[in-house]
């Protein structure tokens, strides 16, 4: 079955891990809607909030929807603002961290494997 969602409209629940600073999370598309092989989520980071630091198992792809920030990749923090593609690898310590100075949340999508618990207490961000 078909599905269209709107970011704008989702609900948005607390990213529900330690060493998270002022994250939010939506699933638009996974498992519960029979998605066979991809979640795809809507995280905001408040300005000067951060998702934890951390890796896991699966890679994942993010596309930046809106604000500014950092990516912690490679052991180095990267800039990062609205239109930047990021392809975490698998294993790959990283964390998203909004600028201090930004008047709107840093917001992006990220797509993970559908086989992964893909809601906010996951290490996926």
């Amino acid at each position: 079955m078909a599905l269209i969602r709107n970011i704008h409209k989702a609900e948005m629940s607390p990213v529900d891990m330690e060493g998270v600073k002022g994250a939010r999370v939506a699933v638009m598309i996974g498992r519960e809607d029979n998605a066979p092989h991809f979640a795809l989520r809507h995280f905001t980071v408040d300005p000067g909030g951060h998702t934890p630091q951390h890796q896991h198992d699966y890679e994942h792809e993010v596309y930046i929807v809106g604000g500014a920030g950092t990516i912690l990749l490679e052991g180095s923090r990267h800039p990062i603002s609205a239109g930047d593609v990021i392809y975490v690898p698998a294993n790959e310590e990283h964390q998203f961290q909004s600028d201090e100075t930004n008047e709107e949340p840093l917001r992006f999508l990220c797509l993970v494997p559908v086989e992964q618990n893909c809601g906010g207490a996951v290490p996926g961000s």
